[in-house]
């Protein structure tokens, strides 16, 4: 939901009403060019990139350990193209590169054994390596040499004063200070965000958003609730019952299930997808902890993993990622896994103590799962036994028993600023203005909900995965707020964008990229002694480019595994087609023509039509009609062909495959003058109805 200022006061105890504080009674505080609040790896490099400018810097960080996800567990980088990684970001994974050239670097592991998983063969320019998987320990002691290297000053476990109503001093539009809760000040001249939860923007009164937009708010397919939308295999593929005594719904729903209603599909709700931990484990004995068993452990809580193996599941490992060390970066996998849905709705604005609450019952949730697999007997012994293999690195997280000192925020709040980037952008569908990086990752959305399907079976909601065509731009426009709320303020981590074009955006590497060009823009602007909305974006460039950032490639994009282009005449793809109605994206079945196909949801019978035009030399064509079958398809499709005869209406079986290489149909021959148009709508239909692409053939 938006939280304009008047909101913030209300809602999060966030009190803007103290950004007027004075500091006349502080003339001894320093002044610096630009303050970094968050000590991620965005903070860190932003902090690098103003000192390589020459200006002076400090990191205000509320945590003590640097690197924020990419030290916190996150090892198995998402990266997508990484062609479009560049800058300061790419030198990062250089120097993990480094690292692992040091023999002494492969305590628990041969070099030769681990091989050469993770590491790119040629940057860019020809000459740096990179490696891209790493432990976590070693990222972290990456980001604490750059700040030796660059002498950047930085205070450790200093929060934001968010509830006292002294955070932020605001002059003539502009922030001039921040104050923490130690009640130490900071003054500057720029300020960077860096942040995952966005409380600097926040306080400062800038415009956000927390959960799902509407897909009518940017006329998006994938923004909003996604009931009935089933992806990567987070999802309960056999029935499985949710109540505490099976078939009885006056028993109560299984821990971990909302009883309300999901939602309407596409509209906007306040829930965010879910976190975890990225836990590092290890199988060496001589380095592993056995998992614990923590404070209030209550196996009941995990029933419904028991009902998830009864169902037949046996892929738990499958989100092991392998790191040097015979450790692994573990990430969720499955129905019922680390995701802890829908216990993170209040940490956006949560106070602090909020916060430390979920914080607690996430850890508390994640911990008891490992030790239940590991340990309870009703657990198949065959995943039991497996799991009990693994547990906590003695090396990582040395000050924490080796448990991560990052949640992993997938999402937070997201700042309303001066350009929005939604999934046009990152599905290439149109042109984005004034380029500061690159994002290349599939637009992706972990479960948001587990809910209580109308069959009386538990499901999960909100979990996406659509791949981009080809790597895309960050505007500028997204890394600043609307220059009537703020003048001096970037934000390279809770970025401008809607909920789908964020799952894409929010990986690590962009977050570095973003952190350099929004220290870059600050520099400039500081030299120029204006806003930073106003920095011409020209002058951005030059620099950007010449510290080796990528701000766009010309990599035709990449059609899916399932693609099986058309040939010949004229094609009109599903994503050229003028559409009435709510039409879904989607790529799940081929095969089809280009990046996917559109499908009506099974919905809002004889409503929807979707128009393919094609302008042609005069004559007669064969038209061709390409969709991927299934068999939830509709068995009549209503197709109309117009041609100069006047109209020709055909019905079409989608749970057939086409006659023509298994993909498409003929719909006959027809003479054409000047334009050819087909028309398919779900008039009658009984099932889904799917568009991929018309042919238009020329005849002999």
């Amino acid at each position: 939901m938006l939280r304009l200022l008047s909101a913030l006061v209300v809602t999060t105890s966030l009190l803007s009403c103290g950004v007027v504080h004075s500091l006349a009674a502080e003339p001894a505080t320093p002044m610096y060019d630009v303050i970094i609040y968050g000590g991620t790896s965005a903070g860190v490099i932003a902090a690098v990139q103003v000192k390589k400018m020459g200006k002076s810097v400090i990191i205000v960080s509320p945590d003590k350990h640097l690197g924020g996800l990419s030290a916190g567990g996150l090892g198995w980088t998402d990266s997508g193209n990484k062609a479009a990684i560049g800058g300061l970001s790419r030198e990062f994974y250089h120097r993990v590169w480094k690292h692992y050239q040091q023999d002494e670097a492969w305590k628990w592991q041969p070099r030769d054994e681990y091989g050469n998983k993770g590491q790119g063969t040629a940057a860019i320019d020809g000459e740096q390596r990179t490696m891209w998987i790493f432990e976590p320990h070693v990222a972290e002691q990456v980001f604490e040499e750059f700040l030796k290297e660059y002498d950047i000053p930085i205070v450790r476990d200093e929060w934001l004063d968010r509830t006292s109503g002294q955070g932020v001093t605001q002059q003539s539009g502009r922030i001039a200070a921040i104050r923490t809760l130690s009640g130490k000040s900071y003054r500057g001249r720029m300020f960077i965000d860096a942040t995952y939860e966005g409380d600097l923007l926040a306080v400062a009164g800038i415009d956000y958003h927390v959960g799902r937009e509407a897909n009518s708010k940017y006329n998006e397919q994938w923004n909003g609730i996604q009931v009935g939308v089933l992806h990567h295999g987070h999802w309960f593929k056999q029935p499985v019952d949710p109540y505490r005594t099976p078939g009885d719904p006056s028993s109560g729903v299984l821990p971990g299930i909302s009883a309300e209603p999901p939602g309407v599909k596409g509209e906007a709700d306040h829930r965010v997808q879910a976190y975890c931990f990225r836990m590092c484990l290890t199988n060496v004995p001589e380095n592993r902890i056995p998992f614990p068993k923590p404070a209030g452990y209550d196996p009941a809580h995990y029933e419904l993993a028991l009902r998830v193996f009864d169902s037949g599941w046996r892929e738990h490992f499958g989100k092991f990622d392998p790191i040097p060390n015979h450790k692994t970066d573990t990430n969720n996998h499955g129905p019922f896994s680390t995701d802890n849905i829908g216990m993170n709705y209040d940490y956006p604005d949560g106070s602090y103590e909020r916060r430390r609450e979920i914080i607690r019952e996430h850890e508390g949730y994640q911990q008891g799962l490992m030790y239940f697999l590991a340990n309870d007997p009703r657990v198949p012994e065959d995943v039991r036994t497996a799991m009990a293999k693994w547990g906590l690195p003695k090396d990582e997280f040395i000050d924490n028993g080796g448990w991560p000192h990052q949640i992993y925020v997938r999402e937070a709040r997201r700042m309303i600023g001066k350009y929005v980037m939604t999934e046009h952008d990152c599905l290439d569908q149109k042109e984005t203005p004034e380029s500061v990086g690159m994002g290349s990752y599939t637009l992706d959305s972990h479960n948001v909900q587990r809910y209580i399907t109308p069959e009386g079976t538990v499901q999960n909601e909100g979990d996406i995965g659509v791949g981009v065509p080809r790597p895309y731009e960050i505007s500028y426009g997204s890394l600043v707020p609307r220059q009537e709320q703020c003048e001096n303020l970037l934000v390279p981590v809770c970025v401008s964008c809607s909920h789908i074009a964020f799952g894409s955006i929010r990986m690590e590497p962009v977050f570095m990229i973003l952190g350099q060009s929004s220290a870059t823009a600050a520099c400039l602007s500081l030299d120029a002694k204006i806003p930073v909305q106003a920095l011409p974006y020209e002058q951005l460039r030059t620099r950007l480019e010449a510290d080796g950032q990528v701000l766009e490639l010309d990599i035709p994009a990449k059609p899916s595994a399932k693609a099986r282009n058309l040939e010949g005449g004229v094609i009109v793809d599903d994503a050229q087609a003028k559409y009435t109605g709510n039409w879904t994206h989607s790529g799940a079945n081929g095969p089809f023509h280009g990046y996917g196909y559109h499908h009506d949801g099974n919905e809002e019978q004889g409503k929807k039509s979707a128009r393919f035009a094609a302008n042609l030399e005069p004559g007669r064509y064969e038209v061709r009609f390409s969709y991927p079958p299934n068999g939830n398809r509709s068995t009549k499709v209503q197709i109309q062909i117009h041609h100069v005869g006047g109209a020709t209406t055909r019905s079409v079986n989608e749970t057939q495959s086409g006659d023509i290489d298994g993909m498409a149909i003929s719909l006959g021959t027809y003479t054409f003058e000047d334009e050819g148009v087909v028309e398919i709508t779900n008039t009658g239909s009984d099932g889904y109805v799917v568009v991929d692409a018309v042919q238009f053939l020329p005849a002999e």
